[in-house]
């Protein structure tokens, strides 16, 4: 099985925006290099997740992880990207979809924001 990984950000009108998004792309191919990887947008930036889906697909993937790089469950990770992935599902059967939580319920993540949060407060 050739899986493959998406990172699903919500996008903005402002270019600049998505850079931190394409840095932690670089840094989970460098993770892992064997996995393609892509960025995707649910609104306001390309690729959006069916491109970025089809572009993976079409490299050779059966199976597909969306990872929403969202800090909480608000409309758009329990109500769109349901919808986006059941669309996918229908379009590609023969490929495996797994949805993961937001990226900002994870323990580790919380942690690690956590510590940035206090890192400057030892300065004067």
């Amino acid at each position: 099985m050739r899986r493959g990984l998406i990172l699903f950000a919500h996008g903005s009108r402002d270019p600049v925006w998505a850079e931190p998004f394409e840095a932690l792309a670089h840094r989970v191919r460098g993770l892992s290099p064997d996995t393609p990887v892509r960025l995707a947008f649910l609104e306001l930036m390309q690729p959006d997740l069916d491109t970025a889906a089809a572009e993976l697909i079409s490299g050779g993937v059966d199976s597909l992880r969306v990872v929403p790089v969202f800090l909480g469950q608000g409309g758009h990770v329990r109500r769109h990207l349901p919808e986006h992935i059941a669309r996918l599902r229908g379009r590609y059967p023969q490929i495996a979809f797994e949805a993961a939580p937001p990226a900002g319920e994870d323990r580790t993540v919380l942690d690690a924001l956590a510590r940035y949060c206090v890192s400057g407060l030892d300065r004067a």
